[in-house]
């Protein structure tokens, strides 16, 4: 199988950031990540992600193929680089180590090729003891992780994997070609060539920016959701916890539109509403203690619309917290 280097357009670059020394109680992210190589990692009893504290490693998606063919604001190609960006200065608390495999770019309407190759890469990684952290990219991600995950051995082997979304969207669009706003639809329909049944979950749906359409879509495939509006700590913390225990492992898919436009201005789609940081956060940190994070992407980043850096910093947090 490829492995992550090699599938990879762009190799890991530079890091930069804030240099308050070299002792480790000063160290930040852009002194703690290393480029990733075969001998990063080796391969665990199980999967990483489901034995806490193995190796995290960053995988960039360099795509807004699936935002242009959704009629969306293009510019989510840049959001690897500025999540990176925004990593870079962090204090490094983490007790795991962390490297990074380079991005896979998608070259004009080749949306596809990208997918499958990134894919190719989740499944290397996985197999290979790491945990997976995409960073996207158009929301188009989803499916590229979804092809890692679903071809690792441990789900060959027959772990169950949900996927939950934080997303102000289903995601479910019935339409003549995979864009952003397919690939739960795209999930449903190859797990269902497989022999298996997709068990998606969703925290924050808009109700108003989801056609009845869409919901309908959601009811037949018995997806289960929560409203922004109806989203606290107390009711997230609850709905994510009926979904953690129906399923031995959890790919978890961050769309940055989940929250308000005034911490998420950076995006495709800027929530009128949202699900506030503190709840999204929350549901990060429930996720990651669970012990059953298998695969992480965080999607929609758009550097062209975010305000200094506002979106960014919020991504760079919330992949600080899920590696906690």
């Amino acid at each position: 199988m490829p492995t992550p280097a090699r599938t990879a357009d762009i190799p890991p670059q530079p890091w930069t950031g804030r240099n308050d020394g070299d002792g480790a109680q000063h160290r930040r992210w852009w002194q703690a990540v290393a480029p990733y190589t075969e001998a990063s990692t080796v391969p665990p009893p199980v999967p990483a992600g489901l034995s806490r504290g193995g190796p995290a490693v960053l995988l960039g998606f360099g795509s807004d193929a699936g935002v242009r063919r959704n009629k969306g604001r293009v510019g989510a190609a840049a959001g690897p680089a500025a999540i990176r960006a925004a990593l870079g200065p962090l204090a490094f608390h983490l007790p795991r180590e962390v490297y990074d495999a380079g991005d896979v770019t998608v070259a004009g309407d080749e949306l596809e090729a990208g997918q499958a190759r990134a894919g190719l890469a989740v499944t290397a990684l996985l197999d290979a003891g790491a945990l997976p952290v995409v960073l996207g990219g158009g929301h188009e991600t989803a499916f590229a992780s979804y092809l890692g995950v679903a071809g690792c051995a441990a789900v060959r082997e027959g772990l169950r994997v949900g996927v939950l979304n934080l997303d102000a969207h289903f995601d479910l669009r019935d339409e003549p070609v995979p864009s952003s706003g397919t690939p739960f639809l795209q999930m449903a329909r190859a797990e269902a060539a497989a022999g298996r049944e997709l068990d998606y979950a969703v925290v924050g749906i808009s109700e108003p920016n989801n056609t009845a359409a869409l919901f309908r879509t959601a009811s037949e495939l018995g997806v289960d959701y929560l409203l922004d509006e109806d989203c606290s700590v107390e009711t997230a913390e609850a709905f994510v916890a009926g979904f953690l225990a129906r399923v031995d492992a959890v790919y978890l898919t961050i769309d940055l539109d989940v929250l308000p436009a005034s911490v998420a201005p950076g995006v495709s789609a800027p929530a009128a509403y949202g699900v506030p940081l503190p709840v999204v956060s929350a549901v990060c940190r429930q996720v990651a203690a669970s012990g059953k994070l298998l695969s992480v992407d965080v999607a929609e980043l758009n550097p062209d619309f975010d305000v200094d850096g506002r979106t960014a910093k919020v991504a760079a947090r919330l992949i600080n917290t899920l590696l906690r």
